[in-house]
């Protein structure tokens, strides 16, 4: 009888159910043990339902930025000229019943495809049982939901539990007026005036998709600019659309407490009388009482005390300060797999933990928090493990993607890999203004930055600052992955006018500096 490799899956995110797709066409016996829905966090209340939101604010942006421009009239009663004039608003009830609708709908796609490839789906959460058996196989113990337990015998197991949202001890999420992101999904309302506390991706791209919906939103950033992980050139215009669109960005201030405060004190009382720093946005004494009496009855508010004293309240906080993984009561060090400081699981570039037979996946790893990279290292795992050929996962070819208004895209080596002596490359950066079909759509913000090697002139790495960044990188991308030079690019036909000329026309000046610097 033919003997079948065994492989038990704990977490069903995007490494996991990934990598169930690979090891079940591949003909192993795969069990995939996840406690929520398959897709995980990224499916269920990260990156499908924020980016469902956000294309909900992407709409709203994008009208309310460009229709006079473009000739479109909106003959309907506006507010009077005292008040701030929104042409459009949300219902966001029904947003984030769609949302959750879009997420479910996908899990269960993902749990039928995993089951139809002949994989197994159980509910619950596994834990690694110490001892590795005399043939290599490990057990690990599922707890169901219904309390019972089961143990499964694996030839290999892979741990792709994902993380979940940092707190911060004087800062306790409660569902209501202090959230986590994923907990934003159950408001009914609009939040009057959002304090997002984190100024990362997640912080950012909740901070733009709220103001787009017509929250009046303050940024508190620990660090000098919004996102400090980015390409420096693209941060700075993000930074400077959403002041000039109204947000309240406040740059060095760390949050040490939120706290629930009634409305009507708070708002005449201490944060009123903070100085000009808590004038604007949420902490003013007029939008604590138009906040308030917006709110009724109880009138709750919250109230954000920074680390040098100052304080600012709103109707709503939202705490985006980081992960941890999910690798805590699963007997893993028992097991010989080695955690670093921050609680995630060591793993090389083939996705193996320094415990035989066991791999890693996805967030939980804290090699880089995208689902793609999750993916790509479950299917990594599964070829490696089951005898298939595999290429090690390469970081430098990893394209991500900031889902602000606009996009910020990148691939590849990066602004600050250059400014660190990591690479030598050249670099050319072409403003959108200057392309036709930005023109045309009344776009005024963005840029295409290219860096390329300066002898051979092959691509490194990009920077796509724009609308559908996240689409325009990809021909970048594939410069990078495949060794193209810019002359290669710049040669290639474009459809005119597009927004993806400027891609080449940025490797066309590339290209020119560089044959002028051979001459």
């Amino acid at each position: 009888m033919e003997l079948v490799t065994r492989i038990v899956i704990i977490g069903g995110g995007p490494g996991g159910y990934e990598a169930a797709l690979v090891a079940a066409q591949l003909g192993a016996e795969v069990t995939v043990v996840d406690c929520d829905g398959l897709g995980g966090a990224s499916v269920l209340t990260d990156c499908v339902p924020s980016k469902t939101l956000i294309a909900t604010a992407e709409v709203m942006t994008s009208f309310d930025s460009s229709h006079e421009e473009l000739g479109i009239i909106v003959a309907d009663d506006t507010p009077p000229l005292e008040r701030s004039a929104r042409i459009v608003g949300v219902d966001l009830g029904k947003v984030n019943r769609r949302v959750k609708r879009l997420a479910l709908a996908q899990s269960h796609d993902i749990t039928a495809s995993v089951t139809r490839a002949g994989g197994r789906v159980m509910r619950g959460r596994g834990r690694l049982v110490p001892a590795q058996a005399p043939d290599g196989s490990r057990k690990v113990v599922v707890r169901a939901v219904d309390g019972s337990e089961e143990t499964l015998t694996a030839d290999a197991v892979l741990i792709a539990t994902g993380a979940h949202p940092r707190e911060i001890p004087d800062a306790q999420p409660d569902g209501e007026r202090i959230l986590n992101w994923t907990q934003v999904y159950d408001l009914d309302e609009l939040p009057q005036e959002l304090i997002v506390v984190g100024s990362g991706v997640t912080g950012a791209e909740f901070a733009g998709a709220y103001q787009a919906l017509g929250s009046k939103v303050t940024l508190v950033s620990s660090r000098d600019r919004v996102l400090p992980g980015e390409d420096p050139d693209a941060a700075a215009v993000l930074e400077d659309v959403f002041r000039r669109r109204g947000m309240n960005v406040m740059a060095r201030s760390r949050a040490m407490a939120v706290k629930r405060v009634p409305g009507p004190a708070s708002a005449q009382g201490p944060a009123s009388a903070q100085g000009p720093a808590s004038a604007q946005g949420p902490s003013s004494p007029e939008a604590g009482e138009a906040g308030a009496e917006a709110e009724g009855e109880a009138g709750d508010r919250v109230e954000v005390t920074l680390a040098d004293g100052r304080v600012i309240t709103g109707t709503h906080c939202l705490m985006a300060v980081g992960s941890i993984p999910n690798t805590a009561d699963m007997g893993l060090e028992e097991a010989g797999v080695r955690l670093k400081e921050s609680g995630h699981i060591w793993t090389d570039r083939v996705s193996r933990t320094s415990a035989p037979g066991v791999y890693a996946a996805g967030d939980c790893t804290g090699i880089l928090a995208l689902a793609s990279v999750a993916a790509m290292q479950g299917r990594i795992a599964m070829y490696h493990f089951l005898g298939s050929a595999v290429a090690p996962l390469d970081l430098k070819t990893v394209s991500a993607n900031v889902f602000t208004d606009p996009e910020i895209a990148t691939v590849g080596y990066s602004q600050a890999d250059l400014d660190n002596g990591l690479i030598d490359a050249r670099v050319v950066k072409l403003p959108l203004l200057r392309n036709p079909r930005a023109k045309m759509q009344g776009i005024r913000d963005g840029f295409v930055k290219i860096f390329c090697r300066p002898g051979t002139g092959i691509v490194v790495g990009g920077v796509v600052v724009s609308p559908r960044a996240s689409e325009l990188i990809h021909p970048i991308s594939i410069a990078v992955d495949n060794n193209l030079t810019v002359e290669q690019i710049a040669n290639t036909f474009t459809v005119y006018p597009s927004l993806s000329g400027s891609i080449a026309e940025t490797a066309r000046q590339l290209h020119a500096r560089k044959t002028q610097r051979e001459a």
